[in-house]
């Protein structure tokens, strides 16, 4: 019979390689195999909560509770149920933004030097944070997005330099493997060259079209082609931002292929524990 242990394993390995969907199915066939367990309750509400939409906090919320119900000491459960609530709209949800102060002193009180408590301490000084920090993360995140265009461009030009048949061979199992497989194959050939050069030479693809649209705008609104403020300009930013789309989805298409493989593999080994009942 198929252990606690391994569920867990299961619903890890899923939630690090960011398959909320899988790790939420692989917890609730625990449950329904083994019964009520804190811990499975947890891994469950952890992947609806990854979700971070108002359904999925509904579920999330509820996984907690019950998982709670069966141990109200449980670490993990304390820290990822505040964490919810901290992130909740005081608003729509008061009774869940409530709660966080409670939750968050019980982990505490329980085990203040855990890495349960660090982790909620992070989410606690994020949800302390002001518009203007959250303007300037967005802005950072968004430089970070910016350089793994240009990261995986330039990884898929020395890949198909090198002919594209050893990553297309390479070991499925492995993430990053995966991604630069799927690259590959969704990118490769003459009609993808301009895909490929704009993210190659992203940065600089991008200052030149910044530079094209001040220089547009300006020349529309002194030849009277409009007469206040020109957006027009700013259509030379498209091609960059379609470009940055094109990769993105790639890489989100391959990481969805990679955790459907991971929980194939992961649900075949359970088969093989799982002796047949005659």
């Amino acid at each position: 019979m198929t252990t606690l242990d391994t569920y867990e394993t299961r619903c890890e390995q899923l939630f690090l390689a960011g398959g909320n969907a899988a790790v939420r199915r692989a917890a609730q066939e625990g449950l329904d195999a083994l019964g009520p367990q804190p811990d499975l309750y947890c891994w469950l509400a952890l992947g609806h909560a990854a979700e971070d939409e108002d359904d999925h906090d509904d579920l999330a919320e509820e996984a907690f509770r019950a998982g709670l119900a069966l141990d109200r000491d449980h670490l993990g459960l304390l820290a990822g149920y505040a964490e919810l609530c901290l992130r909740a709209d005081a608003f729509d949800h008061p009774g869940r933004a409530d709660r966080a102060v409670a939750l968050s002193r019980r982990l505490k009180e329980l085990a203040p030097e855990s890495a349960e408590a660090d982790r909620l301490a992070a989410a606690e000084r994020r949800a302390r944070r002001g518009h203007w920090e959250d303007l300037r993360m967005a802005a950072v995140q968004g430089t970070i997005a910016s350089g793994h265009t240009q990261e995986h461009a330039r990884t898929l030009d020395a890949d198909l330099a090198a002919g594209g048949d050893a990553v297309r061979a390479a070991d499925p199992t492995d993430r990053a493997a995966a991604v630069r497989a799927a690259t590959v194959e969704a990118l490769a050939g003459p009609r993808n060259a301009p895909v490929r050069f704009l993210g190659r030479h992203r940065t600089v693809v991008w200052a030149l079209s910044c530079c094209l649209a001040l220089v547009t705008n300006q020349l529309l609104r002194q030849t009277g082609t409009v007469e206040s403020l020109s957006l027009w300009g700013y259509l030379w930013l498209l091609p960059v931002l379609l470009v940055d789309r094109r990769f993105a989805a790639v890489r989100k298409e391959a990481e969805a292929r990679y955790v459907t493989r991971l929980e194939t593999e992961l649900a075949a080994g359970h088969d093989r524990e799982t002796p047949v009942r005659s």
